[in-house]
């Protein structure tokens, strides 16, 4: 990667950069950050992975998915480039490299003011990771991809810290104390400045509204009150408050200059959107789309879940990727899924729906799993399903989660795409 950077011109030197890493939450924290800066008049590049129905929405422009076209057209540009690093490496460049290189390039050619870059995984040794970030922002640290990073919190939390850059800021979400050490050390190492949730930034309170929930934060520069985020559950809180913090730690803000404009931060907020997120896509049942991948992601999506909405009944369509903790997440999931059709993503690495069925059946038991291998098909058979509660229909409700993959399919289904 540094080396198709260098054949491109360090087009990552061309802006300034906030970097996000972390187990769960990364995408969203990008979009409310890329929302916040935007609000105050920035032009903003965000790169963010994995997409969810078109590879495009992974570089995005001022707020805007890269056109069709311009992808081709940076593709075409940085192609001459990419071969000549491919003669001079053992390896060829990966999908993910080259991505990131189109996006590097298409913000330095646009330009943009500021970019905003989602960590692909890990930190140290990502691809992303050619960016000297200003601002490095980590999230919650949980286990997920132990097979790269490492076996437990503490290893994973080495590689992400990676991203804490000499002199920067460092902006951390609340942290199981195992990873807050290694964060902190590193930030101690590099002499980094680091604010931390909880300490000098947090949620001071938050409720529940229609369609989301108001917030009081807590910032570096000073609080802010009446926050509409149209967005579900006590971990897009959190999420929203790190993404302020980081803001305000670009802009220098601070308890000596006082808080931001209080009207751009609210218009920020109110703008953000996060699809697959807990999205709602259908009522009467109602039919949400959630990308909960990993054990900690499918906890924050039932927590949420049981304070924004009052099922009677919830039917979920699951399908997984087969190097996840799957049977992790289905414990979680039986809490409050009544009923679970079991099926396949269109993942090369997506679990069969038998494969799930034999996990699944364990932990629901038999009369609780009914198997439909074809994605279309078993999302069908749960909307049926919950149809035949005519009477409690406003009551009843049908889950899609399991993978981004899973939401993605099901956003192309239910939703649709240009």
């Amino acid at each position: 990667m540094a080396a198709l950077a260098d054949a491109l011109g360090s087009p990552q030197h061309a802006f300034p950069v906030i970097q996000v890493t972390g187990t769960n939450g990364k995408t969203s924290t990008a979009r409310m950050i890329d929302a916040l800066l935007r609000s105050f008049g920035l032009r903003v590049g965000r790169f963010t992975s994995p997409h969810l129905t078109s590879v495009t929405e992974r570089i995005v422009l001022h707020g805007e998915p890269i056109s069709e076209e311009r992808f081709v057209e940076v593709y075409d540009e940085i192609a001459p480039f990419m071969d000549l690093v491919d003669a001079a490496q053992e390896l060829p460049l990966s999908y993910f490299e080259v991505l990131t290189g189109i996006g590097l390039a298409a913000f330095a050619d646009a330009p943009v003011d500021v970019a905003v870059l989602e960590v692909g995984m890990g930190g140290a040794w990502d691809t992303t990771n050619v960016a000297d970030a200003k601002v490095a922002v980590v999230t919650r640290v949980a286990l997920d991809h132990t097979n790269y990073l490492g076996p437990d919190v503490a290893t994973i939390a080495g590689e992400k810290a990676g991203i804490i850059k000499a002199q920067a800021t460092v902006v951390l979400a609340a942290q199981e104390r195992a990873a807050a050490e290694v964060l902190l050390a590193r930030a101690v190492e590099v002499e980094a400045t680091v604010a931390r949730e909880g300490a000098e930034f947090g949620i001071v309170d938050r409720a529940v509204a229609v369609g989301g929930q108001v917030l009081y934060l807590q910032g570096l520069g000073g609080e802010y009150e009446e926050i509409y985020l149209a967005l579900h559950g006590e971990h897009q809180a959190h999420n929203a408050v790190l993404a302020l913090a980081a803001v305000e730690a670009f802009f220098g803000a601070g308890a000596a200059t006082g808080r931001m404009d209080i009207d751009a931060v609210r218009g920020g907020f109110a703008a953000v959107t996060s699809p697959g997120r807990l999205e709602s896509v259908r009522s009467a049942p109602t039919v949400l789309i959630d990308s909960a991948h990993n054990p900690s992601g499918m906890a924050a999506s039932v927590a949420a879940l049981e304070e924004a909405f009052a099922f009677t009944r919830l039917i979920g369509v699951v399908a997984c990727l087969s190097d996840k903790d799957v049977r992790g997440m289905l414990e979680i999931a039986e809490t409050v899924m009544h009923e679970v059709v079991v099926t396949q993503n269109s993942s090369p690495r997506g679990l069969s729906a038998d494969e799930l069925a034999a996990i699944a059946v364990p932990v629901f038991g038999a009369d609780r799993v009914v198997v439909v291998p074809d994605l279309p098909k078993a999302i069908e058979t749960a909307v049926e399903m919950a149809e035949t509660d005519v009477e409690v229909l406003s009551g009843v409700g049908v889950l899609i989660t399991g993978s981004v993959v899973t939401a993605g399919d099901a956003r192309a289904l239910l939703v649709g795409r240009a």
